[in-house]
């Protein structure tokens, strides 16, 4: 069986900030067709699905939907603040190369 994706305390943390003051929504982190490498990640809030992997920290969920889950196995979700911008980032092992922008893969 392939591991399960991680969410590191800090995506938790930052998640739960963009949720302050309002009703928790999930993160989903989910996997498409398309991009300049074959795949591409789409990170938005989103409610859960009776099929998604849930992920929890700190009181905040990160969902997976069961298609993206093995283009997922071992990834590691984190959140980065750089002088080129803030953003929630995957490190994926699958991923054989990668686009400039980090939301674009191929495996």
């Amino acid at each position: 069986m392939n591991l399960p994706p991680k969410v590191t305390d800090r995506a938790f943390a930052r998640l739960a900030e963009i949720n302050d003051g309002a009703a928790a929504r999930p993160l989903r982190v989910a996997v498409s067709g398309g991009g300049c490498s074959g795949f591409q990640y789409d990170i938005r809030l989103d409610d859960a699905e009776a099929d998604d992997l849930v992920l929890e920290g700190g009181g905040q969920q990160v969902v997976v939907d069961p298609v993206s889950l093995p283009f997922l196995a071992g990834a590691v979700i984190d959140f980065a603040d750089e002088l080129i911008g803030a953003r929630f980032v995957i490190e994926n092992p699958n991923a054989t190369s990668s686009c400039g922008c980090g939301t674009s893969f191929s495996v």
